[in-house]
């Protein structure tokens, strides 16, 4: 129970202030926020937030059909279906299901999405294995940690394209987090402004090891190409997998009609990204006294 505790704690980025909790309970904690509902609602232009209260899941319409990106915990995919019809939308007008990275958090419901929706399932190239194997990298059994294998229609690097109607998605691959850990880049419209989207991937560290016996072949290498890319990118609007990595209850709460739209937050991206940075290189640091400390 204490391996599945830690596991979760390093998944979810503010499971800090729980630890004074037993395992058992922190663990209940855990499950309890991450398939908590909520309400879906609108976030900007065709961007609506359609997760639970701990996790994320966006999909973004077109009159030719919409994208899911990402889902949460296997149990709680039924909570993504009623809120995509709460809004009115149809779970067989879905034609792509993108995912950000392969972890259970976020592709608990693949499957079953991708089933009853009969959309294609789009990943980064190097996250293909872990999603049709249904396994966490580098932690094959872990059984806390395994989800329901799904099939992978397409997979993209680096710059690729998908499309549906007037809606272009564009991969940026941010690896590290995962070994094929994909944000997606694009624009929406709001008024007669045209703002910048990035569905952040993730640059935590989470369970990774980063020495001696790494979660895989070049993630440091590849956490340091991320953060250098993070540097150059232009962003107006930040989401990501978990809503607390861009303050979404607190953007929630200001949103109003006819005032500044609250996830309109230009900067914001870049300073959240050195701060992951920062904790990468701390992390990094004390893994490697660890493993000299354990050779001595």
């Amino acid at each position: 129970m204490k391996k599945i505790a830690v596991a979760l704690i390093a998944l979810l980025p503010l499971a800090g202030a729980a630890q004074a909790q037993t395992a058992k309970d922190l663990l209940a904690t855990l499950r309890v926020k991450w398939n908590t509902p909520t309400e879906p609602f609108k976030m900007i232009g065709n961007v609506y937030y359609v997760g639970t209260d701990g996790l994320a899941s966006y999909l973004i319409t077109s009159p030719r059909g919409h994208i899911l990106i990402d889902t949460v915990m296997p149990e709680s995919t039924s909570l993504i279906k009623a809120n995509i019809e709460k809004l009115g939308f149809k779970i067989t007008d879905i034609k792509y299901l993108l995912n950000t990275h392969a972890h259970i958090d976020h592709t608990g419901g693949l499957a079953e999405m991708k089933q009853a929706s009969g959309g294609q399932l789009v990943a980064g190239e190097a996250d293909k294995p872990l999603l049709e194997g249904g396994y966490y990298p580098g932690a094959q059994d872990d059984d806390a940690l395994k989800f329901p294998p799904a099939k992978v229609d397409r997979t993209v690097r680096e710059g690729d394209k998908v499309t549906i109607g007037d809606v272009t998605l564009i991969a940026r691959e941010t690896p590290g987090h995962s070994p094929g850990c994909t944000s997606w880049e694009f624009s929406v419209k709001e008024g007669d402004a045209t703002r910048s989207v990035l569905i952040f991937c993730s640059g935590t560290v989470a369970l990774n090891r980063l020495v001696g016996n790494p979660t895989y072949s070049g993630i440091v290498a590849d956490y340091r190409k991320t953060f250098a890319r993070a540097k150059d990118m232009k962003v107006d609007v930040l989401l990501a997998p978990h809503p607390e990595m861009y303050k979404m209850a607190e953007k929630r709460a200001k949103l109003s009609d006819g005032g500044p739209n609250p996830f309109v937050s230009p900067g914001e991206f870049n300073a959240y990204a050195a701060t992951l940075e920062k904790a990468f290189e701390d992390a990094l640091a004390k893994q490697t006294a660890a493993a000299q400390e354990k050779k001595g």
